[in-house]
């Protein structure tokens, strides 16, 4: 079957989404473009500002998007391409843009505040208390997940850490210039854009070649730094300019896919129990970001809800980066699935670079059909990917540091852990640091699948209850959670189960707690709804 038709397909079919469900869920939220936002209404030029649809955009999209559209895909095609590509798109428009969009919207009408005051305010303060604990529990584990994993790329690739260095002066000057400077966005845009690719070309020249140490204490200062300096100054516009990198790979790989055009060789549907589990709950955890991340409503939520200019860019923000990033999960499976069986077990268990080694050099093929060298398209989409592992750390660093702040925040007391940004920030870190350097992160990685769709999970769950309070329909939330919860739970269920067998005390502990903070947010959301639905049959009594 040739894979151009399974692109073309998915893409029809996310602009179909975009269209028509993207103006369902605007209907639904009742989104006013003349609503004041929290940018406006709460503007301190550091977490609080509004930004054009088209930085925002190219912001959101930097954070959410990361390595795990691409790895989660490639990794799931082991069951086959067929259950795969229906998860992705189908997953990518009802569950996982109705969770980013709804998450975004949420946030906007509880003043910019996380997932956690949406749950504060219609399921309890104990059930807040419980989610930022599990949300800074998980980012503790991103940033120390992700700061090993760009440590390693930087010691094995030197060319991306002289790029990635270079990036980081060029954001400041890129948002000096728009703020400071007034000037004109498209300009700095095409200047900013062009010295992306001249400090890809200079790494390439000058690569900066240190130890894996180095690397660690370099990035961990770099995330202290991105986490409490102005939004403006540095994290946006090094997202919005990272951005580009992967508009441009998603774009060559498109291309280069209807171009060359190549024959899928994987099967459509392999076996129900593999190596990574059974098809149900494994498959749906495994691809991740491709469909729905309990990662991106953090995004939403914490950093993005801040920005957000008016409520009509919730639609291309939220709903748009989900679909664009739905399609670059596409394109990942392409590369996985056009490979020979045999060939794709063999890069899959590490031979042949993994899942970074299968895209890359998917998309070099593919780009090698448009007149390009193939080993710079190799590079390229190795380095891209590299940038958004880079972007994922320091957005999980600054969501952390929210989420830390927001746990100790009482209302007449303020108080140093909540009001001292730098004091979080440091804190975070080091408990980051604690696991990079005894081994821990990478003991715990099994276990963030699953978490970080639990996440998603208890977003959706709070902004169920919350559309109930309103009398507001919920079930197109609500279905969306009920399978959520039945993946993520199932999952955690056989985690725990296989980490008793393994007698990995610790790994059966952190799977436990977790489980039990989902069992206990679930009672708690639902004795809300039942005093809710009680409230309004005493109402109809006494009108009656």
């Amino acid at each position: 079957m040739p894979a151009a038709w399974l692109l073309a397909i998915s893409i029809i079919l996310f602009l179909i989404g975009y269209i028509w469900y993207g103006r369902y869920l605007a209907k639904k939220f009742e989104v006013e473009g003349s609503r004041p936002t929290p940018a406006h209404t709460r503007t301190d030029g550091i977490d609080y500002v509004p930004t054009k649809s088209p930085v925002l955009l190219g912001h959101h999209f930097a954070s959410i998007a990361g390595a795990g559209p691409i790895l989660g895909p490639i990794y799931a095609a082991i069951f086959g391409w067929i259950p795969v590509l229906l998860w992705i798109v189908l997953g990518s428009i009802f569950v996982g843009g109705t969770h980013d969009f709804a998450s975004l919207i949420a946030s906007i009408r509880h003043g910019g505040k996380s997932i956690g005051e949406v749950i504060e305010d219609h399921i309890g303060r104990a059930g807040k208390k419980l989610f930022l604990v599990f949300a800074w529990s998980v980012l503790i584990l991103v940033i120390a997940v992700f700061t090993k994993a760009v440590a390693s790329v930087f010691v094995t690739e030197p060319s991306t850490s002289t790029a990635s260095l270079l990036f980081i002066v060029l954001a400041v000057l890129f948002g000096l210039s728009i703020y400071r400077m007034k000037a004109s966005l498209f300009i700095s845009s095409v200047i900013g854009v062009a010295l992306v690719f001249a400090s890809i070309y200079l790494g390439v020249l000058f690569p900066l070649v240190q130890s894996y140490n180095f690397w660690v204490i370099i990035l961990l200062i770099y995330i202290v730094i991105a986490s409490v300096a102005p939004v403006w100054i540095l994290l946006q516009p090094r997202d919005y300019l990272n951005s580009f990198l992967l508009y441009f790979v998603l774009l060559a790989g498109v291309i280069g896919i209807f171009v060359a055009n190549p024959t899928v060789q994987l099967p459509a549907f392999t076996q129900f129990e593999t190596n990574l589990g059974t098809l149900f709950p494994i498959l749906f955890v495994t691809v991740a970001c491709g469909a729905i991340s309990g990662f991106h409503s953090l995004v939403s939520s914490g950093t993005t809800a801040k920005q957000l200019n008016r409520e009509t860019d919730a639609k291309p923000v939220a709903l748009g980066a989900m679909l664009i990033e739905g399609v670059l999960a596409v394109v990942a499976l392409i590369t996985a699935i056009t490979l020979l069986q045999s060939d794709y077990l063999q890069s899959i268990e590490g031979s042949g670079g993994g899942p970074i080694g299968i895209f890359s050099n998917g998309i070099g093929k593919f780009v090698a059909t448009l007149g390009i060298s193939e080993t710079i398209g190799v590079t390229f989409a190795a380095l891209a990917i590299s940038a958004f592992a880079l972007t994922s750390l320091d957005t999980a660093t600054r969501l952390a540091r929210f989420a830390f702040q927001e746990f100790f925040e009482t209302e007449n007391q303020p108080n140093l852990l909540s009001r001292n940004r730098y004091l979080a920030t440091l804190i975070t870190v080091l408990f980051a640091a604690a696991l990079i350097f005894t081994g821990s992160g990478d003991t715990l990685w099994p276990l963030f699948g699953s978490a970080n769709q639990l996440l998603a999970s208890i977003a959706l769950l709070a902004i169920t209850v919350w559309l109930a309070e309103m009398g507001k329909d919920n079930r197109f939330v609500r279905y969306p959670m009920y399978f959520m919860f039945a993946v993520t739970l199932t999952a955690l269920a056989i985690l725990i189960y296989k980490n008793i067998l393994e007698k990995n005390i610790s790994l059966t502990l952190l799977s436990l707690l977790l489980f039990t903070v989902a069992i206990v947010l679930v009672i708690q959301a639902g004795r809300s709804l039942r005093e809710l639905k009680g409230k309004v049959e005493n109402l109809d009594v006494k009108s009656s």
